[in-house]
């Protein structure tokens, strides 16, 4: 849109054309973004993204909490059914071979022992009775516990019941004989039965293990089984859960907000009419709605400022003939008022030469009014003149050197320095683009009114210089009577005077002049009220200003 300059504000009628669009733009775009929101954002899209990613958030987490409980427990189970297999039973089975094994060893031991009647045999049979009563006890300690080996134990006291039996009814009548000697038939028989009955008790619970190993082991390929499934069911809800989570992304805040980008976009290019309202999420059509109201208030102001802008230009056109027909007539004004005053002041001055004689007292003090007043207007003229060429009969230059234009503007002022005692010194002031003739009247008017304005001891002026960035900055300084502060920007003004006309002469357009020639040059020129100025004082002035450096000095 065009900004309206200088302040002025023009109402023209709106445009038909703008008036639709104008009419929403006249209420803050908050009101109209909460209004349109209710029709933009309909069913799921009623309810905010942050609360909707909230609600996904936890029931995504109950749901992976869900599985990984289930994937925990069945790990858990999986390691139970591991360790009874491999820990119980396995161990159980091993027991079972070592019954087995001291039941022989004691069988050997009796026989043995009942044909030699050896020490030894008596000793292998106790050991062998410690051993399988050992292991009963460790293989009665693996079973406990275990689920399924209820049979298994009772098969196991079967044993021992039977164990037990054959060693009181016959190996231990055997091992107390103290001679060795031949085993009656009967009692050879009766052991045999008996040891025959422990023995098909082992063999029973050698069957038992092994269906109890199956048993343990099917449990253990079921666990397995079922924590296998457990982790795919994990799995397979966390990559669900990912691809819900995208398609609620993409769907909820990736696509309007492509959509709205690109119309957006459409309006960065040029579309000003195309609509930016964009459906989904609360915070989606909200944003869409509020840049829309944007556009279509963009939009109106723009009619507006068009028509602005038009009214503008054709002010600024008739303002630019103004002023040249001003400054024409200025110009040519002060011409032709040049011939009549030096009329004025040339007969005024022959009166005053012919009959002077004549006059008297008063007469000749009319006279003196009279030259008095064609001359000021003369140096009025004059005034208004140098000010009305600044910028407009300017013959600018590439480079000046300001040491050799303050040398002009001090010759210009040599009958002044001379008559007043002035000492003015100077920086090596630089090279700068500009208008040399203006240049030597700045620097004259500034150093005259240093002389002009002295106290009660010579005047002493110094031209200084620095550089400030792409800027010289210059300053003109004097031991002279000073410039109260508050005076600062009114010495500026054109035909503004701080002194009686009787104490100091003068038109009241040498400072203006001053300013006029900075600002056509680029720069700024201001007081220095850093230090006391005025009467009182023994600073004197600091009047300061600035020049572009320009492109050969700033390299």
């Amino acid at each position: 849109m065009t900004a309206v300059p200088g302040g002025v504000e023009p109402t023209p009628e709106p445009t038909p054309e703008a008036a639709p669009e104008a009419a929403p733009a006249d209420r803050p775009p908050e009101l109209i973004a909460e209004e349109d929101l209710q029709r933009a954002a309909t069913g799921m899209a009623r309810i905010r993204i942050s609360r909707l990613y909230r609600m996904g958030a936890i029931l995504l987490a109950l749901l992976l909490a869900a599985a990984a409980a289930q994937a925990l427990l069945g790990l858990q189970a999986n390691g139970r059914a591991r360790d009874t297999l491999l820990t119980r039973v396995d161990p159980a089975i091993l027991r079972h071979s070592e019954i087995a094994e001291t039941l022989r060893s004691q069988d050997t031991a009796v026989r043995r022992y009942a044909a030699t009647g050896s020490a030894q045999d008596l000793a292998e049979y106790r050991t062998a009775v410690r051993e399988e009563a050992a292991a009963v006890s460790d293989l009665r300690a693996l079973l406990s516990g275990v689920p399924g080996s209820r049979p298994t134990l009772r098969q196991l006291d079967r044993l021992v019941v039977a164990s037990a039996a054959w060693r009181s009814g016959h190996a231990d009548p055997l091992m107390a004989r103290q001679r060795p000697g031949t085993v009656p038939p009967a009692t050879a028989r009766n052991g045999e039965r008996l040891f025959s009955g422990a023995w098909s008790a082992a063999t029973g619970l050698r069957g038992t293990l092994t269906v109890l190993h199956q048993r343990s082991a099917d449990r253990l390929n079921r666990r397995a089984t079922l924590t296998a499934w457990s982790v795919g069911l994990a799995l397979g809800i966390v990559a669900i859960a990912g691809l819900l989570a995208v398609i609620v992304l993409r769907r909820t805040l990736l696509q309007p907000l492509g959509t709205l980008s690109e119309r957006v976009r459409a309006v960065s290019q040029g579309d000003f009419e195309h609509p930016l309202e964009v459906r989904g999420a609360v915070e989606i059509a909200e944003l869409s709605t509020i840049v829309d109201a944007m556009r279509r208030r963009i939009l109106a102001e723009w009619h507006t400022s068009s028509e602005a802008t038009r009214l503008l230009d054709e002010q600024a056109v008739e303002l630019r003939r103004s002023n040249a027909e001003l400054e024409q007539f200025a110009y040519v004004a002060s011409h032709d008022l040049q011939e009549p005053l030096r009329k004025v002041a040339s007969f005024c001055q022959m009166i005053e030469r012919r009959y002077g004689d004549q006059l008297d007292e008063r007469g000749r003090q009319y006279v003196y009014f009279a030259v008095d007043g064609a001359k000021r207007m003369q140096a009025l003229i004059n005034d208004l003149l140098s000010f009305s060429r600044v910028g407009r009969m300017a013959r600018p230059e590439d480079a000046i050197d300001l040491g050799a234009v303050l040398g002009q503007a001090l010759d210009n002022l040599s009958t002044l320095r001379e008559e007043t005692g002035a000492e003015v010194t100077s920086d090596e002031l630089p090279t700068v683009a500009g208008d040399r003739t203006q240049l030597t009247q700045l620097f004259q008017n500034l150093v005259g009114n240093a002389v002009k304005f002295r106290g009660d001891e010579p005047p002493r002026v110094h031209i200084g210089v620095r550089r400030d960035g792409a800027d010289w900055e210059f300053s003109c300084s004097d031991n002279g009577i000073g410039i109260e502060p508050h005076q600062a920007d009114r010495v500026f003004l054109i035909f503004q005077r701080l002194h009686p006309r009787d104490e100091y002469g003068g038109t009241g357009i040498g400072l203006a002049l001053c300013k006029k020639i900075v600002e056509y040059h680029g720069g700024r020129i201001w007081l220095d009220t850093s230090e006391p100025q005025g009467p009182g004082t023994t600073t004197g002035t600091t009047i300061r200003w600035t020049i572009p450096v320009g492109d050969e000095d700033g390299e």
